[in-house]
């Protein structure tokens, strides 16, 4: 895969070329800098809690768009024919894909920072939290962005494949959190529930880094990419 770093750059520049990847960032800002509000409060703990919990959820929306063209766009256009007649194996182009819209998440997140400094200024944060909730949104933003190259891989419409990933982590992340306030839930649900995406995040924004929940996201992350390769496989060859 040592073509990888090539794909991701131009992946990650392509972002800087695309309106909708400067709307979605827009958006996300925007609404994290209202979530914000919340821990900038006198007498909340200075942990940035609110913010973690919000970032999911538009994670779950903001993701399947940026996800969208990382591979339903070369179908496409046929841009995927020339990239596979190169010398590069379908796993240096999903690890690529993959590595440049991560990229672009991380500078998504990058101005979230400007609300740690002003945690420094007008109180006295709790690093431990805040430090493990930023792994958190990492790790579920890993494998947020593996379910949309995935659902990418599938189709050559990107609005088909936005939609299948929206539905996906939704059904993945907010039905097991609404399931999970249900005190008749029991038995296997339950278990189900207390297993989902958002109740492992749960403990990253309390400060708590649980092997197994690193295990977990990681090992989900590695499974999509692999399935997404067979898919690339799959099609190279119809």
């Amino acid at each position: 895969m040592t073509r990888s770093p090539t794909i991701a750059r131009r992946e990650l520049a392509s972002y800087f070329h695309s309106p909708i990847a400067y709307v979605a960032m827009a958006l996300f800002l925007l609404a994290a800098g209202f979530s914000f509000i919340d821990d900038f409060q006198p007498g909340q703990p200075a942990v940035l809690r609110s913010i973690f919990d919000w970032m999911v959820w538009l994670l779950v929306f903001i993701i399947p768009v940026l996800s969208m063209g990382l591979l339903a766009q070369e179908w496409a256009t046929g841009t995927i024919e020339t990239l596979m007649t190169a010398p590069v194996e379908e796993s240096d182009v999903v690890v690529g894909k993959f590595l440049g819209a991560f990229t672009f998440l991380l500078v998504l997140l990058a101005p979230t920072l400007l609300y740690v400094v002003l945690l420094e200024i007008y109180a006295s944060p709790d690093y431990g939290p805040i430090l493990s909730g930023y792994l958190g949104i990492l790790l579920v933003g890993a494998l947020f962005l593996a379910v949309g190259l995935f659902c990418s891989s599938l189709t050559r419409s990107q609005v088909v494949a936005a939609v299948t990933a929206a539905a996906i982590l939704a059904v993945a992340t907010i039905i097991p959190w609404w399931a999970s306030g249900k005190a008749t839930l029991g038995g296997f649900w339950r278990t189900a529930a207390d297993q989902a995406i958002m109740s492992r995040y749960t403990d990253f924004s309390k400060g708590i880094i649980d092997l197994g929940n690193v295990v977990f996201f990681i090992a989900g992350t590695v499974v999509f990419l692999f399935i997404t390769v067979k898919v690339m496989e799959s099609r190279r060859w119809k």
